[in-house]
């Protein structure tokens, strides 16, 4: 089977454009913004750095909203490392390097995190974010 490259391109810049979506939900601290990117199934899991699992959007989303309601700033800065699209699933491998405000504290931490895609209904949702610190 032959793929257009250009194809293949636009295929991985829409899963790079919804890990976008994803990190300037997370960065603006807005919920309506975070549930349209993620899938709403009870299997999606998130791993938050330092953290359990969270699994189903419910709890997600729970774990998103105390996030934003303790943190007063986010700045996010992004290196992805790799890209990878597969049929109907696809991840991004990146390094977030986050500076958070809460209270009078300003913290900055690193992450490595693998966030994975997949594409339903023609677009694409994030079914996994996995965060581990890197500790310097």
């Amino acid at each position: 089977m032959n793929v257009n490259p250009s194809e293949t391109m636009s295929v991985e810049r829409d899963v790079l454009d919804a890990n976008q979506a994803f990190y300037q939900a997370f960065q603006n601290k807005d919920i309506a913004a975070m549930s349209a990117v993620w899938s709403q199934g009870t299997s999606s899991l998130c791993v938050h750095p330092g953290r359990q699992v969270l699994k189903g959007w419910d709890d997600i989303r729970a774990g998103w909203e105390k996030i934003f309601r303790v943190t007063k700033s986010l700045e996010i800065e992004l290196q992805i490392t790799a890209t990878e699209v597969q049929d109907n699933m696809a991840y991004v491998v990146l390094v977030e390097k986050v500076i958070q405000v809460s209270g009078a504290q300003k913290n900055k931490s690193f992450s490595v995190a693998t966030n994975v895609f997949e594409l339903m209904g023609g677009k694409w949702y994030l079914i996994h974010h996995h965060g581990s610190p890197i500790l310097r």
